[in-house]
C-alpha cells in the first residue's frame, strides 16, 4: 500500500488529472498483489459507472447548463438586484442572494461562481471594490449551492452512501439559507469596514408590487426545487428519474414560457455538459478499484480506531471528520472526496448515532468549500482567472467569508434539526 499512497502523492504534485492519478495508484496495488486477479481491476472500472441511480448527476448537469442559457439566470439576477438595493455593499449582496436562488438551478458551486463573476466582476471593479474582495464574495458565497437543492454534492453522497436524495434534498433547504444569512451579515460588515458601494439615499424603498412583478417573472426558477421535492415525496418521480425530469422542465420553460432557449443555445449547453460528465464519470469509473483497494487494507478501520480514540464526545469527532475533509478538500477534488471517503466516514458516524441526512449535508458543504481554498482549488483559479487576480490576494480577503462558513457548519453540527427538520416534516 505504500507504493500506492507514493503513487498518489506524487503524481498529484505533478499535476496530473485527478482520474488518471487515482487509475494509476488503483493499478498500482493490483499489480503489487499476486493474489488479486488484475482482470478485477478493469471490471471494478465498468461496474463502478452502472448504477440506475447516478443517472441523475449526468442529467441535472445537462438541466442547469439549460437553464443558464434559457433566460431563467438573468431573472434571478434581476430579483436579486431589487431585493439588495438598499443594503451596504449592494453590488456584493447581489452575489449571495444570487447564489441562493441559483442554488435550485445550476448544483454546481463552480459553475455559479464563474457566473456570478462574469456577470457582477466589471461593475463591481468599476464601482471600487477590490479584485481580491470580488473573486472572495463570489466564489464563497457559490457554496450556498453546496445544499440547496439539486446539488450535486448531495447526489453523489446519497448514491455513495445508499441515502435518500429526496431527504437530502429537503435537509439542504435550511442550511442553505442559515449560509446565505451568514454571509450576507458578513458582507455588509466588510463593506462597511473597507467603505464599499454604500445605499444610495435617493434608493426607492422595496414596495409589495415591485417585489410581486419581479416574482412572477422568476417564479418558473423559484418554484424548480420545491417541485423536485415534492414529485420526490410523492412518488411522482425517483430522484434518478427527477433528472430527466429537470431537463424536459428547462426546456419547456426556456422555449415556451421565456422564449429564449435557441437551437445553437442547446447546442452549446449540450456540449458543454459532454465535457462537465465525462470528467465526472472518468472519475468515478476510475474510483471503483481505488475504493476496493482502500477497503481491502482495512483504513477505514485503521481510521476509524484512530479517530475514536481521541475522544468520545459524538460532536467533537464529527468536527475532527468534517477538519480531515477540509483539509482533503484542498488537494483532492470534491467529487472524489465524495466518492472515496463517503464509505469510510458514514459508518462512522451513524455508529455515533448520527442521522445520515444530518452528516451529508454538513460533508457536502465543507467538502465543496475546498474547491474555493488553495492550493488548488478549482472555483479559487476559476474566478481568479476571469479578473486576473492574483490568488494570493482572493485568500486573504476570504478570511472573514470563510470564517462566516465555518461558524456556520459549527451552528449546524450542534443544532441537527437545522438539517432534519424539514425531511422529518415532509418524509416522515
Amino acid at each position: 500500500m505504500n507504493l500506492v499512497l507514493i503513487c498518489f502523492v506524487i503524481f498529484l504534485l505533478m499535476g496530473m488529472p485527478i482520474a488518471f492519478v487515482i487509475g494509476i495508484a488503483a493499478f498500482t496495488f493490483f499489480i503489487t498483489r499476486p493474489m488479486l486477479p488484475f482482470e478485477g481491476a478493469v471490471q471494478m472500472v465498468i461496474l463502478q459507472s452502472q448504477s440506475f441511480a447516478f443517472l441523475a448527476v449526468p442529467f441535472f448537469i445537462f438541466a442547469g447548463n439549460l437553464m443558464n442559457v434559457s433566460g431563467i439566470t438573468s431573472r434571478l439576477l434581476g430579483l436579486a438586484r431589487l431585493l439588495t438595493r438598499r443594503m451596504y455593499g449592494g453590488t456584493a449582496q447581489i452575489s449571495v442572494v444570487m447564489s441562493t436562488l441559483m442554488g435550485g438551478v445550476s448544483g454546481s458551486a463552480t459553475a455559479d461562481a464563474a457566473m456570478e463573476t462574469r456577470i457582477l466582476g466589471p461593475e463591481m471593479m468599476r464601482i471600487g471594490y477590490k479584485k481580491g474582495y470580488i473573486c472572495s464574495v463570489n466564489c464563497v458565497s457559490a457554496l450556498i449551492t453546496a445544499t440547496i437543492p439539486p446539488s450535486l454534492g448531495l447526489i453523489i453522497f446519497g448514491f455513495v452512501g445508499e441515502v435518500s436524495i429526496g431527504r437530502l434534498f429537503a435537509g439542504g433547504i435550511i442550511p442553505g439559507f442559515l449560509m446565505m444569512l451568514f454571509l450576507m451579515i458578513t458582507t455588509s460588515l466588510t463593506s462597511r469596514f473597507k467603505k464599499y458601494d454604500p445605499p444610495q439615499a435617493d434608493a426607492p424603498r422595496l414596495t409589495f408590487r415591485e417585489i410581486g412583478e419581479n416574482l412572477k417573472e422568476s417564479v418558473w426558477a423559484l418554484m424548480f426545487p420545491v417541485i423536485l421535492i415534492v414529485g420526490i415525496r410523492f412518488g411522482l418521480f425517483t430522484p434518478s428519474e427527477s433528472g430527466a425530469f429537470a431537463v424536459v422542465y428547462a426546456v419547456i420553460i426556456g422555449k415556451f414560457v421565456y422564449r429564449e432557449l435557441t437551437w445553437e443555445n442547446f447546442k452549446d449547453a449540450l456540449v458543454t455538459s459532454f465535457k462537465d460528465n465525462g470528467a465526472i464519470m472518468l472519475i468515478i469509473a476510475m474510483s471503483g478499484p481505488f475504493s476496493y483497494a482502500i477497503t481491502w487494507v482495512k483504513l477505514p478501520v485503521i481510521l476509524s480506531n484512530f479517530i475514536f480514540g481521541i475522544s468520545s464526545n459524538p460532536q467533537v469527532l464529527v468536527l475532527i471528520m468534517l477538519g480531515f475533509l477540509f483539509v482533503t478538500g484542498m488537494i483532492v477534488d470534491s467529487n472524489v472526496n465524495f466518492i472515496l471517503l463517503t464509505p469510510i466516514f458514514l459508518p462512522m458516524v451513524q455508529s455515533l448515532g448520527f442521522d445520515p441526512i444530518h452528516f451529508g449535508v454538513l460533508m457536502a458543504t465543507v467538502v465543496t468549500l475546498g474547491v474555493m481554498t488553495p492550493p488548488i482549488g478549482a472555483a479559487l483559479y476559476t474566478v481568479c482567472g476571469i479578473i486576473d487576480c492574483p490568488p494570493e490576494e482572493y485568500t486573504r480577503e476570504s478570511i472573514p467569508f470563510m470564517a462566516a462558513v465555518l461558524l456556520e457548519l459549527a451552528v449546524l453540527v450542534f443544532i441537527p434539526e437545522a438539517v432534519t427538520f424539514i425531511p422529518n416534516l415532509i418524509f416522515g
